[in-house]
């Protein structure tokens, strides 16, 4: 069988290196260029020393280079706002694109401009994309020729909350969720409160307001609700590791029988290979997913306040990402989910 041929626009960050990483191990897929704007013309090694038998160079971003290159499939793992640039053209030329960024990812252009403080650049485009959480919009992602995979957090809270909520055995009111993430989620970049002496031996909220991700997760809690809107406080925190990130939801439920949620979830989730649901009272752990496609999922019932805990844990890079684009990428082109992903 013919490899598929792939492409990677800004492959200079962490998500970029994780599906280096990925695709180098995927036995159906080969890599045909990787661009950086800041590394162009340096070979990979140079920038990630552990790619030094890739044999491969940084090219510049340029679309005529790119798409000299014929790829069958081209993922953007660019900072928030440039996937458009590269979208648009690389989508009239024929190519099907799997965009790790933010930017494809809201159905409403009012939203994106109220929480990225910016008119969206291509609008016509939100409808178009398919959004890339394979356990939900797996015929979808079939078809499609945009893919916006799903973010970090939003994929943290989506896959536990998806089934509660189509089932109805959780209220659609005061949902409070509260993870943490790995520093990798902050990106690979220079910045204060990034570095090591300020994150170290430090546990601290941001954003607890008004996160970018959160209108990405209310439109598809909203969606498996079935209903038009959905509000909840989610209060994201940065943990002093590298990857990983834990995610504690707690829901308003009439349901006390935890064998009937153990049996909802076992329901959607036991045919799929990247969900693991834990048995009560047994909760996720980050080193359970280290370096995996995997999201672990537990939960409890708490009699004192007639509340449903659930927890998970994904790694931010593989299943927050990188991950998730290449599951995506084997569903477009009819592969075995878990190619290149176990």
């Amino acid at each position: 069988m013919k490899k598929i041929r792939a492409g990677i626009i800004g492959a200079s960050g962490y998500s970029g290196e994780e599906l280096i990483r990925l695709l180098l191990r995927h036995g159906e897929c080969e890599i045909s260029f990787i661009t950086s704007r800041g590394y162009a013309n340096k070979d990979v090694s140079e920038v990630f020393p552990r790619f030094s038998h890739l044999g491969l160079k940084f090219i510049e971003p340029d679309l005529e280079a790119i798409k000299s290159y014929k790829c069958d499939v081209i993922f953007l793992a660019l900072p928030h706002g440039l996937a458009v640039e590269f979208a648009i053209p690389l989508l009239n030329s024929g190519h099907k694109i799997i965009d790790i960024s933010a930017d494809f990812r809201l159905k409403s252009k009012e939203q994106y401009k109220k929480y990225y403080k910016e008119d969206h650049p291509s609008p016509e485009l939100l409808n178009i994309a398919v959004y890339g959480q394979p356990e939900i919009y797996r015929d979808s992602i079939r078809k499609a020729k945009l893919i916006a995979c799903a973010g970090c957090y939003p994929t943290s809270i989506i896959l536990p909350l998806m089934p509660l909520l189509k089932e109805k055995l959780i209220s659609t009111n005061n949902i409070v969720v509260s993870s943490g993430s790995g520093i990798s989620g902050a990106g690979r970049k220079v910045d204060l409160p990034y570095i090591f002496p300020e994150c170290n031996e430090s546990f601290r909220a941001y954003s607890p307001v008004k996160h970018r991700h959160l209108p990405e997760i209310e439109q598809e809690l909203a969606n498996s609700a079935g209903i038009n809107e959905i509000k909840i406080n989610f209060i994201p925190h940065l943990i002093p590791m590298n990857r990983g990130i834990n995610s504690t939801i707690i829901a308003d439920t009439e349901t006390t029988d935890i064998s009937l949620i153990k049996k909802v979830y076992d329901n959607y989730y036991e045919n799929e290979q990247f969900v693991r649901v834990l048995t009560p009272p047994k909760l996720p752990d980050t080193k359970n997913v280290f370096m995996t496609n995997i999201c672990e999922i537990g939960f409890v019932y708490d009699e004192h306040t007639g509340k449903l805990i659930v927890a998970s844990a994904i790694d931010n890079l593989t299943k927050g990402a990188s991950g998730q684009a290449v599951q995506c990428m084997n569903i477009m082109f009819g592969l075995k989910e878990t190619t290149g992903l176990t």
